[in-house]
This record gives structure tokens, C-alpha cells and sequence, in this order.
């Protein structure tokens, strides 16, 4: 198990014991086009990580940077892919660390329904 720590420098921002933020580890592996949609991501993920199940709005707090959240993900250069990619390779890494057997749950069809695309038809997937 790993202990974290409490910076206040990040505003909260939980770190391992390394020093590394939550938010940096997690968003390593994605690359988007630009270097400031990136820095957008991070600064999103940080206000949803602060608030989560909370609505956009709530999480913002005002109403430019909700603004700009809804800006970022209606944005043609961000696609769908590359929000989760850094979680994504994440959690790669960590699978690839562990030793022995490792347990994957999700909450979602999406992941499989991508995955079998192709193989089976909509019906036979439960779509």
C-alpha cells in the first residue's frame, strides 16, 4: 500500500511519497496537439478530482472556467481518445508492476462494446 500526502502547495493535490501529484501521473501518457490543452486538462482534472459526481458548473465554481471546460471538450483538436489516455498507460504501468494476478473492474459497456466492434453485432453485445 501507498501512503500519500497532503501538499498545499497543489491545493490539495495528493502525492506519493516520490513527490509526484495524482494529476501528473495520470495524465503523463496524453498527448494532445497543443501544449495549452494539456495544461487546460490538467487544471480540469484538478477542479473535478477536488468536486467528483459534482456538475460542471458546481466544480468551476465560475462561469469562465466553466466556460472554458465546455470550450476544451467541444474543442475539434481534443478527441475522445485523448482524455483517458494517460489513465489509460497509467494503468498499463501498474498492471505491468504487479506481481501476479491482477483484478480489472469497470462500470461500463463501452470499453467491451469497442473492443468486440466488429466481432459481433450490436444486438449480441446488449446494446
Amino acid at each position: 500500500m501507498r501512503l500519500t500526502l497532503r501538499d498545499r502547495s497543489a491545493r490539495g493535490c495528493l502525492r506519493s511519497l516520490e513527490g509526484e501529484c495524482w494529476i501528473d501521473r495520470e495524465s503523463r501518457g496524453c498527448e494532445f496537439r497543443d501544449a495549452r490543452l494539456g495544461d487546460r486538462f490538467r487544471k480540469l482534472l484538478k477542479q473535478i478530482g477536488s468536486a467528483m459526481g459534482r456538475s460542471i458548473p458546481l466544480v468551476c465554481q465560475d462561469w469562465a472556467n466553466t466556460k472554458a471546460a465546455y470550450r476544451f471538450f467541444s474543442n475539434d483538436r481534443v478527441s475522445e481518445a485523448d482524455i483517458p489516455a494517460g489513465h489509460f498507460q497509467s494503468t498499463r504501468d501498474r498492471a505491468a508492476a504487479a506481481e501476479g494476478l491482477v483484478l480489472v473492474l469497470h462500470d461500463s459497456i463501452a470499453p467491451a462494446k469497442t473492443a468486440l466492434r466488429g466481432l459481433m453485432e450490436e444486438e449480441d453485445i446488449g446494446v
